[in-house]
């Protein structure tokens, strides 16, 4: 995805809410051992933008007076009430340098589960997103978690559960033993569960 911005060098919050009135978001991209650059960025597009998914968890094409580089999107201020983006921070990326980055999560197949679907379990999904370590040209848009595997005897699914694509892995800091999914059974039906199987 592409955002177009523009340099300022005016700075403060009074440079900010002139631009905020001019209708435009100030932000700033920094890293990859350049000097961190203000910038401005037209809020409509980009209010519109902040609604896909994709713009949270992909590498973006941010071009500034016409070049263009790779970033992520590494933070957004928003007005507590008001439909207003207040500022927005950006992170360039090398390519050749892994990246931690939070993707979204795809649940599918807990409706065929057999916790659900034969035990009339309910489940409740506890993360949307995990924080995977990858190349910027292997992140993935998501993560795809399959559900279908709960019953009475697998209730949960954790990190180390997922089915990685090729190239992603997990940060090594806790976040494996993580519970993503958990799915509760009510007693009656999972003693006769219990019971049929004896």
């Amino acid at each position: 995805m592409k955002v177009v911005a523009t340099s300022r060098t005016e700075q403060g919050s009074g440079a900010s809410r002139r631009l905020r009135r001019a209708g435009q978001v100030p932000g700033i991209v920094y890293g990859f051992d350049k000097e961190a650059q203000a910038i401005s960025i037209e809020h409509n597009p980009l209010w519109h933008s902040l609604k896909k998914e994709l713009f949270h968890s992909s590498v973006l094409t941010l071009e500034i007076d016409g070049k263009a580089e790779k970033v992520l999107l590494r933070d957004v201020q928003a007005h507590p009430y008001k439909q207003q983006i207040l500022h927005i921070d950006f992170q360039r990326v090398d390519e050749n340098v892994p990246i931690h980055m939070a993707v979204p999560l795809h649940y599918f197949g807990h409706l065929e589960s057999p916790a659900v679907k034969l035990h009339g379990g309910q489940v409740t999904f506890v993360a949307n997103q995990m924080e995977v370590v990858c190349l910027p040209k292997d992140l993935p848009e998501f993560v795809k978690v399959d559900c279908g595997i709960l019953d009475i005897t697998k209730r949960s699914i954790h990190v180390s559960d997922v089915a990685l694509p090729e190239g992603v892995s997990i940060p090594e800091h806790g976040q494996q033993d993580a519970s993503l999914v958990t799915v509760k059974i009510k007693n009656a039906a999972a003693k006769a569960a219990e019971a049929a199987n004896d």
